[in-house]
């Protein structure tokens, strides 16, 4: 019931986000969001015995989030997470520490950076990143359903028990279908069988988003990222498909289909 109550409140404002809020609304959500992300990525370190991003990996997330040459601050964020990582007391830690810190920041705040450049890609942007959103809400629905009436064959049993080859697949045919449904009365002008190619590709890809951070959960002996959301754990617990998916429609749409 939590689960539900919670969905409730959070996706009428996700889509007004989305679709409708003015720019600064926009970037102050992927701001406080990513924030939340980084603070449970930190307790997800921990938990494994890495130091964690901390602060300078928040002012890192923000350069990267808002600076205008992405690609020169990832450099230099991975300069700064090895030269942070000489504090070490125990140099065994160094690289692991500066693994986690460039990561984290740029496993999330690297993909809100794609749903900015994904908003504004042209007059579409804003439908293509709420697809980006969709392909990860519905999949995540139709996998639980298909998954308790056919699942048999367990998909990574090591990482994630609960999950099921028919679930996944179940998963990739509800994203298609609602992506499909959406972009007919959205994006009515782009080809269907785009639609459909985007929609499984960033469908998959948020499945391996979920397995990843269930991995890391798992490896710190953590149920869930945190407990800010009730029903549904953590901020990282609901981002961790839309982390995936979002850089893979941008990617698909900006460099491969080169709209």
């Amino acid at each position: 019931m939590k689960r539900v109550a919670t969905a409730l409140v959070l996706l009428p404002f996700i889509v007004w986000v989305v679709l409708a809020s003015p720019w600064w609304v926009f970037n102050a959500v992927l701001f406080l969001v990513g924030l939340a992300a980084l603070q449970e990525f930190d307790g997800i370190a921990a938990a494994h015995g890495i130091p964690r991003p901390g602060a300078p990996g928040l002012a890192a997330g923000v350069a990267l989030l808002f600076a205008p040459y992405p690609d020169a601050v990832i450099v230099l964020i991975a300069i700064l997470a090895m030269a942070l990582a000489l504090r070490s007391s125990d140099l065994k830690d160094a690289l692991p520490g500066a693994a986690a810190f460039v990561l984290g920041v740029v496993y999330i705040f690297g993909a809100w950076r794609c749903a900015r450049a994904l908003r504004q890609i042209d007059p579409s942007g804003a439908h293509w990143l709420m697809i980006a959103l969709l392909v990860s809400w519905a999949g995540d629905t139709a996998a639980y359903y298909v998954g308790r009436a056919f699942g048999r064959h367990r998909l990574a049993p090591h990482v994630s028990p609960g999950k099921t080859w028919e679930g996944a697949f179940g998963s990739v045919a509800g994203a298609i279908l609602a992506a499909a449904i959406y972009a007919h009365f959205f994006i009515p002008a782009f080809p269907i069988w785009g639609v459909i190619a985007i929609a499984a590709a960033a469908n998959i890809a948020g499945q391996i988003g979920d397995l990843c951070e269930s991995a890391f959960k798992r490896g710190g002996a953590l149920k869930d990222s945190g407990t800010t959301l009730p029903g549904h754990g953590g901020w990282l617990d609901r981002i961790d498909s839309t982390l995936f998916s979002v850089p893979v429609v941008y990617g698909v749409l900006k460099y491969v289909l080169r709209t």
